[in-house]
């Protein structure tokens, strides 16, 4: 007689290669671009308005106060589609931005995104250098404070963070122009007030001059940023502290950096991942307050100078712009969370 044999669906034994979880992570990719158009089209319509309700008559601004004839205020206006209704001008925007037209400054005369295009560079090179400095220093102070939990260094680095944090960026800032561009007592000044180079230098000069320039905005920057990371750092980490895995690894004999480095490091990654393409998405986006500060011919500057006029259409392009810098920085967050964690997307 025929042993008796019970059919298991296939679905229950599945691993995680199967079409179940691979129809899930779809799903879960979907619903994430999903969500980052619709936070697109968002900012796309909170851009227009909200910039609309900001005070001053951009054509008068533009003439410098200079006595102009009505007749000429209306012609502006008309060149500057302001004469319109601002529902036209709203379908107008929102039209030529779908398919990459920014419109045009302005004061500058020209299309927004070559001007974006221009500054883009120069915000990368402080920021991107920021950026690089502060997540590598915020994610070993994090790691060492975390491992030694309470002691007298973990107090110290946290306390420091904590303070650094709180501060303003655009008051250290000047607090460094201060002391090491202008010297104080017996500290002479050191650095360049602001700018990016000191005049016509080329090659290998023309590269100790900027980055001469770029030393206190970056220092600046990594201050009060390194204590973020920091802190989520060692958050997370605590939190893998009295896990199984962790006593299991030592009982086999690891060392205690071997323990912290292979195993609770890579477990405690998932904020500190979050955090860093959210400030990924900040370093293209700029930081405005310290480039006008020091005087850096970024996007940061770019939207100061926009916002003094109000130049409408250069506003509009920079803010959609670094919006979506940060959206698609999270939006990818969120897709690299399965590869570090196949739990995330099932």
């Amino acid at each position: 007689m025929a042993a008796d044999v019970t059919s298991v669906p296939v679905e229950e034994t599945a691993g995680p290669g199967t079409g179940s979880s691979r129809s899930g992570y779809v799903r879960y990719v979907g619903g994430k671009l999903g969500g980052a158009v619709v936070s697109l089209l968002a900012v796309l319509v909170t851009g227009f308005f909200l910039f609309r309700l900001i005070p001053g008559d951009p054509v008068k601004t533009m003439t410098g106060g200079r006595p102009i004839s009505t007749a000429q205020l209306a012609e502006y206006r008309r060149e500057f589609g302001l004469d319109l209704p601002l529902w036209e001008q709203f379908t107008d925007y929102c039209g030529k931005a779908l398919t990459g037209d920014l419109g045009t400054s302005y004061q500058f005369r020209a299309p927004v995104i070559d001007k974006i295009s221009e500054a883009l560079p120069n915000t990368l090179l402080l920021t991107g250098t920021a950026f690089v400095l502060y997540t590598a220093l915020g994610m070993f102070l994090g790691t060492r404070s975390a491992w030694r939990n309470g002691s007298l260094s973990d107090r110290f680095n946290t306390g420091l963070a904590l303070t650094l944090y709180s501060v303003p960026s655009f008051w250290l800032g000047l607090l460094l122009i201060i002391v090491f561009s202008v010297g104080v007592g017996p500290i002479p000044g050191l650095f360049p007030t602001g700018g990016m180079e000191s005049g016509d230098k080329e090659g290998f000069a023309y590269v100790l001059d900027v980055a001469h320039h770029l030393v206190l905005p970056v220092v600046t920057l990594v201050a009060v940023e390194y204590g973020q990371t920091l802190l989520v750092t060692r958050s997370a980490l605590l939190d893998e502290m009295g896990s199984d895995y962790l006593t299991t690894a030592r009982a086999k004999g690891l060392r205690d950096d071997l323990v912290r480095r292979r195993h609770a490091v890579p477990n405690a990654l998932l904020p500190t991942v979050t955090l860093v393409f959210v400030n990924l998405g900040r370093t293209v986006a700029g930081v405005i307050l310290v480039e006008t500060v020091f005087s850096w011919p970024g996007l940061g500057g770019l939207f100061y100078q926009a916002l003094s006029v109000p130049d409408l259409p250069l506003v509009q392009g920079l803010f959609l712009f670094f919006a979506a810098a940060v959206i698609v920085m999270n939006t990818l967050a969120d897709l690299v969370y399965p590869l570090l964690d196949p739990r995330v997307g099932r």
